[in-house]
């Protein structure tokens, strides 16, 4: 692993006093394999919160069932100390919006399209009132609208809203999944990976940008790779392996613990899964996910 100075940080949070998500004992099994075992974690008002871990360590595993595409095997998820339901749209409309570490965008949608998706949890408009198109109607489209135009432009995407997501570069895709799934008004986001496969630049303004929605109140659990993107970024970071948190702390106390250390050069750990083992659980998430796991998750 990679280790870094965190000089450059962005200051702790001004409030963290209320919790947003607390998930007590999260286990996750598929058949007789555990991919993720009794984790705790607690984001808290205002708190940037880093997952990270070596691969297959269970860190999308968790977030899916943090975000009720999975249902838990054991363990609670609480938002605002509400348990969530286990639908992915109803844990959007309780305030949880997530982007998802293989973009999920609808290609042949325009920019603005996309965003007013996001939207649809935060309108009241029903079938007949969409077939009417009435006063009512015509205001709160107006308003959707308003709102997608403005988180266009927060995240620097406004000259593109006529543009189809699938022509699009690679940074500007992952920027539109954010400002979609900000537009479902979260008190959290879930972000999985959100520089993969982005150059340095790209990298900064994606830094740049999570540190402005926290400004703007909304707490950030983030899952990343890129080490001096996490430990210049975020207040606290766990991290996990196979499947179970190994510490939890400050990035300074993360980065240098010799265990998290070990895990990252591969050195093995007591009881550790053979590859077999590693790859029938990743067949077993697939599969769980179901045919259309390629497909964008509306509000989400």
């Amino acid at each position: 692993m990679t280790t870094t100075t965190t000089t450059g940080r962005a200051p702790a949070p001004r409030d963290t006093g209320g919790a947003v998500l607390e998930a007590s004992g999260v286990t996750m099994r598929f058949g007789g394999l555990t991919a993720v075992r009794d984790v705790d974690l607690t984001v808290r008002a205002g708190e940037i919160v880093g997952l990270i871990g070596p691969n297959g360590a269970g860190k999308t595993t968790f977030f899916n069932c943090l975000t009720g595409l999975y249902i838990p095997t054991e363990g609670t998820v609480r938002y605002r100390g509400t348990v969530l339901p286990h639908r992915s749209h109803l844990v959007t409309q309780a305030g949880i919006a997530r982007t998802f570490q293989n973009i999920r965008l609808f290609a042949n949608m325009t920019v603005l399209e996309n965003v007013l998706v996001g939207r649809h949890t935060r309108t009241s408009e029903g079938l007949f009132s969409a077939l009417l198109r009435g006063p009512r109607f015509r205001k709160a489209e107006r308003d959707s609208e308003d709102r997608a135009m403005e988180l266009l432009d927060f995240t620097g995407l406004t000259d593109k809203r006529d543009h189809l997501a699938r022509n699009l570069p690679y940074g500007e895709q992952r920027k539109l999944e954010i400002a979609r799934a900000l537009a479902s008004e979260p008190g959290l986001l879930l972000l999985d990976e959100p520089t993969a496969g982005m150059t340095a630049v790209e990298t900064t303004a994606t830094r740049e940008l999570v540190l402005a929605i926290r400004e703007q109140g909304t707490a950030v659990l983030v899952i990343e790779h890129d080490m001096r993107f996490i430990f210049n970024l975020c207040d606290r970071v766990a991290v996990l392996v196979q499947g179970q948190k190994l510490i939890e702390g400050s990035p300074e106390t993360v980065q240098m613990d010799d265990r998290v250390i070990a895990a990252y050069l591969g050195t093995p750990f007591e009881g550790e899964p053979g590859e077999a083992e590693a790859a029938e659980v990743r067949a077993a998430e697939a599969h769980s996910t179901g045919t259309d796991a390629d497909q964008p998750e509306e509000g989400n």
